[in-house]
């Protein structure tokens, strides 16, 4: 079989991210692959809120374009950039284990959120972050913060912030666990809808490449997304609304909880529900049921359904 081409952003959390793709591949198939790199939108424009360009798909759209136009034949994407909808004649054959879900917070003095100063500067360009934190923390200064993991880093180091806050898996990802501050509670912050998890996508007519990235997928990760991104598509909702989801496995249940935050955190709305993992979408869609019953569409509306 001639060598795959994965396509992949160009940021350093993406290109391990596809690598990581690539290396398993090659043990698994004995297939070689090489990375190509596709600057995406969202890549491109770095001084606005994600919320003004438009969150759905703008870190994926040029990758799918590829692979329908048969540039490459497989795309590499944290699944947190995915929206719901999938263009006709692309899926997602394999969802890899999922790693920490958690998101963390990285300041240069050490600071834990309990000990952050009132008034101190905190960069996430997050709506869901920035709600949730202003919901327990409401003296903090949270401000818009763009750009791959390495310049939010550097942009936290400098003291311009005095924490960032970020994904925890992507830093695990990169060997960079140990400038952690503290990883945040899903008690406190409620991780995105995907967090922590990557999709590999393909052609539905490409079957033989779609075979061998079956052997990729972990199924409970699989299920515990799917429950993720139905409660996301019944609320509507794009990269940037103000909503935490984690589902995952205990014992033999299903479990997920999700909370739906005003962005400027005064009213906070949160579900927790439980089913048989084989109703996975059904148990997205009644949190998403619960919420709105609980308020959460005048909310969504307020932050403008941004996506």
């Amino acid at each position: 079989m001639k060598p795959l081409r994965i396509g992949t952003r160009g940021s350093l959390l993406a290109k391990w991210q596809a690598e990581h793709v690539r290396k398993l591949l090659f043990q698994l198939s004995g297939v070689a692959a090489e990375l190509i790199i596709i600057k995406t939108a969202g890549d491109k424009i770095q001084n606005i809120p994600l919320t003004r360009i438009g969150g759905k798909g703008v870190f994926i759209k040029e990758l799918e374009e590829a692979l329908l136009e048969n540039k490459i034949d497989l795309a590499v994407h944290s699944v947190k950039d995915v929206p719901t909808e999938t263009p006709a004649g692309l899926f997602f054959p394999a969802l890899l284990r999922r790693e920490d879900v958690r998101d963390c917070l990285v300041g240069p003095s050490g600071a834990s959120l309990a000990t952050l100063r009132a008034g101190a500067r905190v960069g996430t360009g997050s709506l869901r972050r920035q709600a949730q934190l202003r919901h327990v923390r409401p003296d903090l200064d949270l401000r818009e913060l763009r750009g791959n993991v390495d310049t939010r880093l550097r942009k936290a180091q400098s003291g311009e912030y005095e924490a960032v806050v970020l994904a925890k898996a992507g830093l695990d990802r990169l060997g960079w666990s140990d400038r952690i501050s503290e990883a945040l509670s899903p008690e406190v912050c409620l991780p995105a809808v995907g967090q922590g998890a990557i999709s590999v996508e393909s052609r539905v007519a490409d079957q033989e490449t779609a075979e061998m990235l079956r052997q990729l997928n972990h199924e409970e990760t699989r299920v515990a997304v799917l429950a993720e991104r139905a409660l996301l598509a019944k609320l509507q909702g794009g990269c940037q609304v103000p909503l935490g989801a984690w589902a995952r496995m205990d014992r033999q249940e299903l479990v997920m909880e999700a909370c739906v935050v005003s962005p400027d955190g005064k009213e906070y709305i949160r579900e927790r529900a439980s089913m048989p993992p084989e109703r996975a979408e059904e148990l997205g869609i009644e949190i998403a049921r619960r919420l709105l019953d609980a308020g959460a569409g005048r909310i969504l509306e307020l932050a403008g359904r941004h996506g």
